[in-house]
């Protein structure tokens, strides 16, 4: 599992993890949960492994990616 994501779109992913968790404070009734969905661009961006890039066979982080 190497990285995949690169020193930029690491920081979007982080700050829009942040800003979609933070929403869950904003909203009301069930529609506060959906902002969970904030942890999975929050965990790409800190462990820098992107699993839908993998699949894809995309790469950011300026190496090539580990297919297989």
């Amino acid at each position: 599992m190497g990285k995949n994501v690169g020193n930029t779109d690491r920081i979007i992913r982080i700050i829009a993890g942040i800003v979609i968790l933070g929403s869950f404070f904003l909203l009301d009734g069930n529609a506060r949960w959906l902002a969970l969905i904030g942890i999975v661009p929050l965990a790409t961006g800190l462990y820098r492994w992107c699993p839908a890039y993998a699949l894809l066979g995309l790469s950011t982080s300026g190496t090539a990616p580990k297919v297989g």
